[in-house]
């Protein structure tokens, strides 16, 4: 008997190798590129196209798992962009902060690590507030991941979050859209123009502003070639929009609220300068896991 001819459909289910084996030569294409953590990302890679977690990629590759021509070759495809320095995150298209998932991708700054532990201050502070509905603004809120983290985190509090940049605030919305959280909102207005209407009623507000001086490039590929730059730079001395939100969080804030800042790890003797010769209390600059100076705190 003459054998079925086979389709070309047929071809990229068929086994192309292992889940290891694919995972030390993405491990060796990220190496060379200089990509921080390459194992991780290999990993992340292979697990986005086969739509598991690394944990499970980690045992497929253990325990000799196959995998087909076609997810080897949607994976090397991930691997080569992720070799150019794109960040992983807008290869995926999202972005873990927190307990949250967000969708992010090109136009929005990718929310760090570093922010999770930013955020905890204001979190602390709308969870101190004697109100049944105290209220938290995030100024310049990106991809919208501080100001769904206290929303979601403090689900009594109403939190309004503002953003200028189109790309921004459509991924934003998306984002208070995915997340659930009714008592968010995202505002598109100008960061010095916000909320008028809250003035003196805001009992936290927090911010992760542009604070890279101008003359400064940032060393990360990642950061330099594809975050927005009007997340990065923060005017001469990188404190520009600092001195802003400093005028306007006043505004906001009633008498005894409380302002977060994060900025970079040589700026927090800058800072609290700023905001004591503007009439704030208690400014304090505290340090993150890393032992770098990243958040300055102070009270209206």
């Amino acid at each position: 008997m003459t054998p079925p001819e086979s389709s070309p459909n047929d071809v990229p289910t068929r086994p192309a190798g292992t889940v290891a084996a694919l995972r030390d030569e993405l491990i060796g294409v990220l190496e060379r590129a200089g990509v921080p953590d390459p194992a991780v990302d290999a990993e992340l890679l292979i697990g986005h196209v086969l739509g598991e977690g690394r944990g499970r990629v980690q045992a497929l590759a253990l325990m000799g798992s196959t995998i087909t021509a076609q997810d080897a070759a949607r994976a090397r495809e991930l691997g080569q962009r992720r070799a150019t320095r794109e960040p992983l995150q807008h290869i995926t298209g999202r972005a873990p902060f927190r307990s949250l998932e967000l969708a992010v991708g090109p136009g929005v700054f990718v929310p760090r690590p570093e922010t999770e532990q930013v955020v905890q201050f204001a979190i602390d502070a709308l969870r101190a507030v004697p109100s049944a509905e105290p209220i938290g603004v995030d100024l310049g809120t990106g991809s919208g991941a501080i100001a769904l983290a206290m929303a979601t985190e403090v689900p009594h509090a109403r939190i309004l979050a503002v953003e200028n940049s189109p790309e921004a605030f459509i991924w934003a919305r998306r984002n208070v859209e995915e997340s659930g959280a009714t008592n968010a909102r995202v505002v598109f207005v100008d960061l010095a123009d916000a909320l008028p209407d809250l003035d003196g009623t805001v009992d936290v507000v927090i911010s992760n502003p542009p604070y890279i001086p101008a003359e400064a490039i940032p060393r990360d590929p990642e950061v330099r070639l594809f975050d927005p730059p009007a997340a990065l730079y923060g005017g001469e001395d990188g404190l520009d929009v600092v001195r802003t939100i400093s005028r306007v969080a006043q505004r906001l804030l009633h008498p005894g609220g409380t302002l977060v800042l994060e900025h970079g790890e040589l700026q927090g003797a800058q800072i609290r300068d700023i905001l004591t010769a503007d009439g704030w209390r208690a400014a304090a600059t505290h340090r993150d896991l890393t032992t770098r100076d990243r958040t300055t705190t102070a009270v209206r």
